[in-house]
């Protein structure tokens, strides 16, 4: 078996793409998409006719320019998420505008009018779909009300344990460990090149998250997410999820060799570790407390809007052609 296919018997493998070729070559269970991702897939041309659509359906809503631009863009995230989902056999995770991060209301009517319009082509959105809001307090919230009412969310751009603990508390489905960009900063504050693989700060933050969810009977599914080499996955190999970009994929698919199980929920609950809560201003601090989950939250938010303001534009320029 490759190192692929027993990673699999352990863990479930989510692929981190928006291009369907990848997705049906690897065989993921579920998917996950995000601004940038689409921003890349809906400039391919054997996508176009998703990028039309989708301005056609913005021209059809009326109003001012910036609301066909919204209509658009979740026109699109649904276009795309509705093809993936004919080839993964579980779910796909649709990002709320990251422009919302700190609107719980506003978050809420997005992921409504996703709803919407996934429920007009067919797709139960209670099902198949996880919505993917940022971990910020007013995003948590937000995700809190909508589990509530049976709607499925993944709690993303997450860099901190007080996050990860706030998440839980809510009920949310699942969260997303940022293992790479966690990586990515301590490289660069500590003015290093690596690290051994269980010494990954992105790694060791995923792994505290997961034993603590398990030691405390948290139904919450932890997926790490942006990884950045193989070796930081397979020190997680029995985490619930892992969602993987297709160039890895690739790279465990063509490796043989025993992949040993480095998580297990049956070990976490023999662990001593404390019950911890977290109130909104207990939160603020703790994230605040740590440099790098606040670097990190708020670059990813800045980044995510920019690539939206990009396909924002993207199909702007659609529109005049079309």
């Amino acid at each position: 078996m490759s190192k692929l296919d027993q990673l699999k018997t352990m863990t479930t493998v989510v692929a981190d793409t928006g291009d369907f070729d990848s997705i049906a070559e690897y065989k993921p269970q579920d998917a996950t998409t995000n601004p940038s991702l689409l921003y890349k897939a809906a400039q391919l041309s054997q996508y176009r006719h998703l990028v039309e659509d989708a301005v056609a359906r913005g021209k059809e809503r009326g109003g001012s320019t910036a609301e066909q631009a919204r209509w658009t863009m979740d026109k699109l995230a649904v276009n795309f998420g509705a093809e993936i989902l004919k080839i993964v056999p579980g779910r796909v995770s649709t990002e709320i505008d990251a422009r919302l991060s700190f609107d719980t209301e506003a978050t809420i009517a997005r992921c409504e009018g996703l709803m919407a319009l996934y429920q007009d082509i067919g797709v139960d959105p209670t099902q198949r779909v996880l919505f993917k809001i940022a971990s910020t307090w007013e995003g948590i919230r937000a995700a809190e009300v909508l589990e509530r009412r049976g709607v499925h969310c993944n709690l993303t751009l997450l860099f901190s344990f007080p996050q990860a603990v706030a998440c839980a508390d809510a009920g949310v489905t699942l969260i997303s460990p940022f293992v790479g960009r966690i990586l990515d900063w301590y490289k660069n504050a500590e003015k290093v090149a690596g690290y051994p693989a269980d010494e990954d700060p992105g790694v060791r933050s995923v792994t505290q998250i997961f034993n603590y969810y398990k030691r405390h009977g948290y139904q919450t599914i932890v997926m790490g997410a942006s990884f950045r080499n193989l070796d930081e996955i397979l020190e997680l190999a029995g985490c619930d999820y892992l969602t993987i970009a297709p160039k890895l994929l690739a790279e465990l698919a063509e490796l043989d060799g025993d992949v040993p199980r480095k998580l297990n929920p049956d070990d976490a609950a023999d662990m001593d570790i404390p019950l911890e809560h977290f109130d909104e201003k207990g939160f603020r601090w703790g994230v605040n407390d740590n440099a790098m989950a606040t670097e990190k939250l708020a670059e990813g938010i800045r980044l995510f809007a920019a690539d939206t303001h990009k396909l924002e534009a993207f199909t702007h320029e659609i529109c005049r052609t079309c």
